[in-house]
């Protein structure tokens, strides 16, 4: 079972930052990047924009199972916090494309300008070190099926 408190604290992270670095593979092929992402907390997923020309574009079409971290870059150890997360990747179509959209931008408002696919990161599961907990501190998250 999710412990609640760890729950709060990892929605808190992903509220307050906006990149994720994913990995994406498919067939033998794998490959990294970087996109900016808007947090939907009732859903505990991810909105991002790529083309399906991009690698992981292609990547995420062909295996819709992805890995990725978000984290912050102090220099002090003890504030270090990010999250290793495991999701899987779809692109939305209809009514919930057009609601996801819309969020992402009005967080990123240069998007309306660019017509790539809107792509749902259903997080699957968390790990989030907080080092301002204590040094090495785990927060854990798993979807419930």
């Amino acid at each position: 079972m999710n412990n609640p408190e760890h729950l709060v604290s990892i929605c808190h992270f992903l509220k307050k930052h906006h990149v994720l670095a994913l990995c994406a593979m498919a067939n033998g092929d794998m490959w990294s990047a970087n996109c900016f992402y808007v947090f939907n907390e009732p859903a505990m997923s991810l909105y991002i924009m790529t083309e399906h020309k991009t690698r992981h574009g292609a990547l995420m079409a062909s295996n819709p199972f992805v890995v990725g971290t978000i984290a912050n870059q102090p220099k002090t150890v003890a504030l270090i916090q990010g999250i290793q997360y495991s999701a899987q990747a779809q692109v939305l179509a209809g009514e919930a494309e057009r609601v996801a959209r819309s969020v992402y931008c009005a967080l990123f408002p240069v998007a309306k300008a660019i017509p790539a696919p809107v792509w749902q990161l259903a997080l699957q599961e968390i790990k989030m070190t907080d080092n301002k907990l204590g040094f090495g501190k785990k927060l854990l998250w798993q979807r419930e099926n």
